[in-house]
């Protein structure tokens, strides 16, 4: 008589744990701000007939201002001044360092990785390599960070990013489709940002809150998805082997409509993976850093990915699109408002050209 074989016991839920520590946040934002409808009245002058007279991106975007680097300086530069304050800050030398992940959209050059240049202007002697994955760079290198702490192979990892992309932005428009593709890169802006990962403490990882509930510190969870057949929809195509010497492809070409279209597609699922894994809801939530592009979009952004209202905090309007440093940005803002403090849990929702998705809760 044929015996059923037994059946799987369940798995029982795991506790809430971390292996790795969001232990500080830095950011730099040049102190130069361009007035973006400024900007575009220059512009349709220089460009009468391609560009419209009346300041239209400022208008539709909500973006009033932006920050330019200062000419004599990379985006290997902005790292660097933000990874210094971050260090200072905490009282960490550069040889406390493990490892280096530069990431970031922008770059010093096709090689050597920019990586080894933040390293060797701030005095890092260990190893290094770039993240690069467009708007969800610094993102990306988070979570290469806390896979490599969880593995034993590294206990303390500086996350550098240097943002300038007003370097891609076209000045000369020959014609009005040109300025169509264009017009989103007048809203993109220069950063720095630094983010410090490191191995999670015995104390930190059995945290408990009030009540007795497991409550760690650190990254309790993240997820990650792509489509990438709408890899065209944002491009700046010049440097690489498909244009390695056309200056013409050398600036951002940005089909808006589109770019927006296929985030709004991408639907809550990461996002919602993401906190489920924690064993989260919404409710325990203190904020949500979400990739802003645009004020116009952010409402659209939320209830696309299903993100509750009033917890998302607005720098693109004051700060414009600073791509992958914007996720810093916004926590070290709510750091330094007292909007979220030690304890707080903060969701990071990334969004990038690509097209890409991610989400990763943090306890502070």
């Amino acid at each position: 008589m044929p015996v059923d074989p037994p059946r799987p016991v369940p798995a029982m839920p795991r506790p809430p744990s971390t292996t790795a520590v969001i232990a500080a946040v830095g950011v730099h934002l040049p102190a130069r701000v361009v007035d973006v409808r400024a900007a575009e009245r220059e512009l349709a002058a220089r460009n009468p007939g391609a560009v419209p007279k009346v300041p239209m991106v400022s208008r539709l975007t909500g973006v009033r201002q932006v920050h330019v680097l200062p000419d004599s300086w990379d985006a290997s530069d902005l790292a660097v001044a933000a990874a210094e304050k971050l260090l200072a800050a905490e009282g960490i030398a550069a040889a406390d360092v493990d490892l280096l992940l530069f990431a970031s959209a922008s770059q010093d050059m096709v090689e050597p990785a920019t990586s080894h240049i933040v390293a060797a202007k701030l005095g890092v002697r260990a190893p290094v390599m770039d993240v690069k994955n467009a708007c969800n760079s610094v993102l990306n290198a988070i979570e290469v960070a806390e896979a490599l702490i969880g593995a034993g192979r590294y206990a303390t990892v500086l996350v550098a990013c240097g943002e300038a992309p007003s370097r891609g932005v076209r000045q000369d428009v020959p014609d009005r489709a040109t300025y169509l593709l264009s017009a989103p890169g007048y809203t993109m802006s220069d950063a720095g940002a630094a983010v410090l990962v490191r191995r999670a403490t015995p104390d930190e990882a059995g945290a408990r809150d009030a009540q007795g509930r497991p409550a760690p510190r650190g990254i309790l969870a993240s997820a990650f998805g792509a489509d990438s057949q709408h890899w065209d929809v944002g491009m700046l195509p010049g440097g690489g082997t498909a244009h390695p010497r056309d200056p013409e492809r050398t600036y951002f070409e940005i089909d808006g409509s589109r770019l927006r279209d296929a985030f709004l597609a991408l639907g809550p699922d990461v996002v919602l993976e993401a906190l489920e894994r924690a064993g989260v809801t919404w409710d325990d939530v203190a904020l949500v850093a979400v990739h802003q592009v645009a004020v116009a979009y952010l409402d659209d952004v939320r209830v696309a990915l299903c993100l509750p209202p009033g917890r998302t905090l607005v720098t693109v309007a004051d700060h414009g699109n600073v791509a992958s440093a914007t996720l810093p940005l916004q926590v070290r803002t709510a750091l330094d408002s007292g909007l979220v403090g030690p304890g707080d849990l903060v969701v990071l929702v990334g969004l990038a050209g690509g097209i890409s998705i991610g989400a990763m809760v943090v306890r502070l």
